[in-house]
């Protein structure tokens, strides 16, 4: 990165892959110098990979970058007093196929599950397995296990909760959204979490962008998009509870917990963010 900006050269595209175009943009007016953590950069990571990339900033910023401990990669910079732009374009290669499913993926035992793993059967600051875990054996304990019953909780989180934009907030668990009936979808990302790990089964909470790739085009402007993953087998699998559908070029950001440990944007003060605009969608060859 030199002068907040980084590039990479693009590659030959292969033909079972299609072009994708990510990235966001974020104007804050700051009453005065604040510091500020951005996690808005598509992984390079199998079965997607980063072909050209671009961050810029005005006014001219250092921007210093790090890996968390989830492996997220993340931009640190202090936003001056005044107005600020700071912008991520990326070009990405992604498969032309839906994400994996297979539905004779089993589950563990506690006992049986990798070390790193354990992690994500536990509560954490949205996700409440504890507070919901006679719901989650009642409506899903006698049901046989593995991939058909965590399919089993998305369709039931998909049909409960009704979408809404400015229902819930950045207090708001998986047991408030749960009680109200509506939220946005990291709510519904929480709530199927939560069930899943009332149960003994790892989820985690998953952070990227999401485009309207062969599917209906969804009226409303674009925004980032949370889903989760599942610890089935030997191996992590995507599940959708607020499209509840396989979609094709998901680009992972970054996972955790919950929410708070992949926020888009941490600000260490209360600069008055005046527009975010993002941005995917399959880009012409």
């Amino acid at each position: 990165m030199t002068n907040g900006i980084e590039t990479s050269q693009a590659h030959e595209v292969p033909v079972d892959v299609r072009r994708m175009r990510v990235g966001c943009e974020f104007v804050h007016i700051a009453a005065v110098d604040t510091p500020t953590v951005f996690q808005v950069e598509a992984q390079d990571a199998q079965p997607i990979s980063v072909i050209k990339q671009e961050w810029s900033v005005e006014p001219q910023l250092r921007v210093r970058r790090y890996t968390d401990l989830y492996g997220n990669r993340c931009a640190r910079v202090v936003l001056p007093a005044g107005r600020s732009v700071l912008r991520y374009d990326a070009l990405l290669l992604v498969p032309d196929a839906a994400e994996d499913a297979d539905e004779s993926a089993r589950e563990l035992l506690p006992d049986e599950l990798p070390d790193d793993v354990l992690l994500y059967t536990l509560p954490s600051r949205y996700c409440l397995p504890d507070m919901l875990g006679d719901e989650a054996w009642s409506r899903f304990g006698p049901m046989p296990t593995g991939y058909r019953r965590v399919q089993a909780i998305c369709d039931h989180v998909n049909s409960h909760l009704t979408f809404q934009y400015g229902s819930s907030g950045s207090w708001s668990t998986a047991v408030d959204v749960n009680a109200s009936g509506y939220g946005v979808c990291r709510d519904f990302t929480h709530l199927a979490i939560s069930f899943c790990r009332a149960l003994n089964i790892p989820a985690r909470y998953v952070f990227g962008y999401l485009p309207d790739m062969d599917v209906p085009a969804d009226p409303a402007p674009m925004d980032f998009a949370a889903w989760m993953e599942v610890w089935l087998g030997d191996r992590w699998w995507t599940f959708d509870p607020r499209n509840n559908a396989r979609r094709k070029g998901r680009a992972v950001i970054g996972h955790g917990r919950d929410a708070s440990d992949v926020a888009m944007v941490t600000t260490f003060g209360a600069p008055l963010l005046e527009s975010m605009t993002v941005l995917a969608q399959e880009e012409p060859a």
